[in-house]
């Protein structure tokens, strides 16, 4: 089987925190938005609301007070170890774009990485804040959690799925340990909360074109009802469709959107919010390489296809030998042979769904509750390079230079995934100037995961989108995994003084997994002639909890435009399921035929603890009319450190999945933001992390390893970034360029990928009115504005040493996109 389909999980990589950001400036013409958690209340509303105000459950309104997260002018204020980013800031960037892609552009202390301009390659796409990845900080909209937001949907739903960007309204990030009152069963450090917009009170709609590089195109059109009647009702729905071929190789990768909202106010002390949306991901993958293949092979290296010939060859050399193609001596070896394939690709769609209920049970006491729902399937894998299709006999290499037989078959693995869940949260504004909020989370999921063999022809292999049905095909095997999560959180945020604020609080956390492989039929495909190999089968059930998970943090505005913030928390992390194959969780990749896989994971069970993080995070803000610095310092000690090792070719692995002990990190963001004259604002931000294993000693293939003192894999040690955004009657321009240090790729980081600047450019100018369109927009943009051949995005395992590891993705190179676009 090619590397290309051994999905992996991300839990090897090491975690960290986000810090707050500085002011951004506003580009539109509607003023930004502020973030939706209690502390952007102002503190007269949190203690003496209006008695006869309606409170919208999820609202982003213009807050007032100096210890809110506000507007100021054209200014968006963060408010302690939390920073909102609105419909504004979200504007400047090229429409569509990923809004982790968006974060990571604006804040110090996150980076983003991905294969394509847009960002919404999945398997390439890579987000870290101080150290934590997408996989590791909780996410939710609406208030409604969307799991983990990897690659694959086997406990949510990536919010490029979600939800198309225009409709997202803002997003906040609750950095240094993350909010108490968001749901994940995944967060470790940070967490991330995307709020929708609301439909608009009067009739109309909007549509945008984009045409880019790469015959790109993206197109979204939402129209928007009004309000139909005096209860208030009013919905809104909108498509978009984003296409473009690859920058390299043959294929295409096309999304489609479908988004729908109903909001009925009950009375004046209640909404209901019914939403439903669609996501179809259709994608070529790209290859993803080890560092060789791109230093030797070149940014442009890819799959084999359209040439079948060479495909087969090459499947041949990396399943029956040892050696390598003529040509190639000294440049590949055969381990990567094998991971030079036909093709690959994958068909992801998603189905959410909700009904929100807000309503104001008595002038203090409110309540929020959220039914949802999340179903999911996908077609992932493409050509196998260490199975044979066995119609055609056993391959042989022919003095032509040419195969007979198929070295090689189509494996695809058929995923579902069905999630149902609700949360429910009350606060209660109590005497004394304090807001006591609690909430409850259940959900159940059930992830079916089975892999099946398709034979390739001696003329030509299946065609790359086949979206093959259930039950044809040879199954390999088949996993089914069943989980419950609850969660539990209780908190009190008094305000001490005017402008200080203390929060106090706890949440409790349980999961329990039960599944792993339902049948195995490598046996039965090797007596067939398939030349299968070992898959590595195991079934048992793991269960995380931690009863008391604390959280405690201060934030004290004082002199006008100083403030001083802390934030300390504990956090756990449930164990990690995808299949018995995928190495980075506990039921996969384990063992080999030698030594069972249910034998180790029946040994790990007794030993294995979920992931716990401590993380500490103290802060300086000074925020004026023409200046803006932020100085953080954070600290985090990781305990169970759990990580997977993972070498070779796909059919011979050598994986491990084991407690590397603690890991320390420290980290210091500093940004500066100046606003020399009206509309233009200079922004520069350094970011220093220093992330270390602690680990004394691994045992690994029978050999012991110390990781002490070795940085963490794959997290840079130095991040800089500039930004320019300048606003001048109706045009918008926008220039950000950041710099990413050298990067180990091992855990005993003995190879390093290579530091690099990247940069990228938006100009946009609003017309007004023209016709029937009352704005009338047309934008330019420029991703990789100095078309820079880096690696960006990581999926996989990292190895132990030395490089013999494909999970490399090449960034995308220099692209160009324009877009129209009015509003009705």
């Amino acid at each position: 089987m090619t590397r290309r389909y051994r999905r992996w999980s991300l839990s090897l990589l090491t975690l960290g925190v986000v810090m707050p950001v500085c002011p951004q400036t506003s580009l539109a013409a509607t003023p930004p938005l502020a973030a939706t958690s209690p502390s952007a209340v102002s503190e007269k509303e949190r203690v003496r609301p209006k008695k006869k105000a309606h409170r919208p459950a999820h609202p982003l309104p213009a807050i007032e007070g100096k210890e809110s997260i506000s507007v100021s002018g054209k200014r968006l204020r963060s408010h302690g170890a939390e920073v909102a980013v609105t419909r504004a800031v979200m504007e400047r960037f090229i429409p569509g774009t990923n809004p982790m892609q968006i974060l990571a552009q604006s804040l110090p202390g996150a980076n983003f990485t991905s294969s394509d301009a847009f960002g919404l390659d999945t398997a390439a796409n890579t987000f870290y804040v101080r150290g934590f990845t997408q996989t590791q900080i909780g996410a939710s909209l609406d208030g409604m959690p969307l799991g983990t937001q990897g690659f694959t949907n086997q406990n949510g739903v990536s919010i490029t799925q979600a939800m198309i960007q225009d409709d997202l309204q803002g997003m906040t990030l609750s950095q240094g340990a993350g909010s108490l009152d968001t749901f994940s069963a995944q967060l470790l450090g940070a967490a991330m909360s995307y709020v929708s917009s609301d439909p608009s009170d009067k009739a109309g709609g909007r549509v945008s074109q984009s045409f880019g590089s790469y015959n790109a195109f993206r197109t979204y059109v939402r129209a928007d009802s009004g309000t139909l009647n005096p209860s208030g009702t009013k919905f809104y729905t909108s498509f978009a469709r984003t296409e473009s071929k690859l920058w390299k190789g043959e294929g295409y990768q096309r999304e489609l959107q479908a988004d729908a909202k109903l909001v009925q106010p009950v009375g004046q002390h209640g909404k209901l919010t019914g939403f439903f949306g669609f996501g179809n991901f259709t994608q070529a993958n790209y290859l993803s390489v080890t560092k060789n293949m791109w230093e030797r092979m070149g940014r442009d290296t890819t799959y084999l296809k359209p040439d079948y010939e060479k495909a087969k060859l090459w499947a041949y050399y990396a399943q029956y030998t040892s050696d390598v193609p003529p040509g190639y001596d000294g440049i590949l070896s055969n381990d990567e042979i094998g991971n030079y394939a036909w093709d690959g690709s994958q068909i992801q769609r998603s189905y959410l769904s909700s009904v929100t209920g807000h309503f104001d049970l008595s002038e203090h006491l409110h309540s929020d509750t959220i039914a949802y729902g999340n179903i999911s399937s996908g077609v992932y894998g493409g050509t196998n390079n260490f199975v044979t299709s066995p119609s055609y006999g056993v391959p042989q290499l022919l003095a032509d230079g040419t195969v007979s037989g198929v070295p090689m078959a189509l494996q695809r693995a058929h995923a579902d995934m069905r999630r149902l869940g609700f949360t429910q949260k009350l606060s209660y504004e109590a005497p004394h100037h304090n807001l006591i909020e609690g909430g409850l989370w259940y959900e159940n999921n059930r992830w079916v995961y089975d892999a099946r063999l398709y034979e390739d022809t001696p003329e030509a292999a299946h065609s790359m989108m086949s979206d093959l049905r259930k039950g044809t095909g040879h199954t390999w095997f088949e996993n089914t995994y069943n989980t419950n999560t609850f969660q539990f959180f209780l908190q009190d945020r008094w305000t001490i003084i005017k402008g200080m604020t203390l929060l106090a609080g706890f949440k409790s956390l349980t999961q329990t997994t039960h599944g792993g492989t339902k049948n195995d039929y490598t046996q039965q495909l090797k007596d067939e002639g398939w030349n299968a190999y070992y898959r590595r089968p195991a079934r048992g059930s793991l269960t995380a909890s931690g009863a008391f998970l604390p959280h405690f943090s201060f934030d004290y505005h004082f002199l006008n435009h100083h403030e001083v913030y802390w934030d300390i928390a504990e956090n756990l992390r449930a164990y990690d399921y995808y299949s018995q194959t995928t190495s980075g969780t506990a039921w996969g990749g384990l063992g080999n035929a030698a030594q069972p896989a249910q034998q180790v994971f029946d040994a790990s069970k007794k030993t294995l603890r979920p992931e716990r993080t401590w993380n500490y995070v103290v802060g300086y803000r000074y925020d004026a009319k023409f200046f803006t610095g932020t100085i953080d310092y954070y600290h985090t000690d990781y305990y169970n450190r759990l990580a997977s090792i993972t070498e070779g070719t796909a059919n011979n692995t050598r994986n491990a999945y084991m407690n590397v002990g603690r890991e320390t990190m420290d980290g210091v963001d500093i940004l500066g933001a100046i606003r020399p004259v009206k509309g233009l604002e200079i922004t520069n931000s350094f970011s220093w992390n220093d992330a270390r294993y602690q680990g004394t000693g691994i045992n690994y293939g029978g050999k012991l390893y110390s990781l002490k003192g070795k940085k963490q894999v794959y997290y840079p040690a130095y991040m800089y970034k500039a930004n320019l955004a300048y606003l001048w009657r109706g045009t918008q321009f926008n220039f950000n360029v950041n710099y990413i240090a050298s990067r180990p790729m091992t855990f005993l980081n003995d190879i390093r990928l290579p530091p690099y600047w990247l940069a990228n450019a938006t100009i946009a100018h609003d017309f007004g009115r023209i016709g029937f369109a009352e704005h009338f927009k047309a934008s330019f943009g420029i991703t990789n504005l100095f078309d820079t051949n880096y690696i960006g995005g990581v999926y996989g395992a990292a190895s132990l040493s030395g490089d013999n590891n494909s999970n490399l993705f090449v960034g995308s190179p220099r692209q160009f996109i324009g877009t129209i676009n009015a509003q009705f």
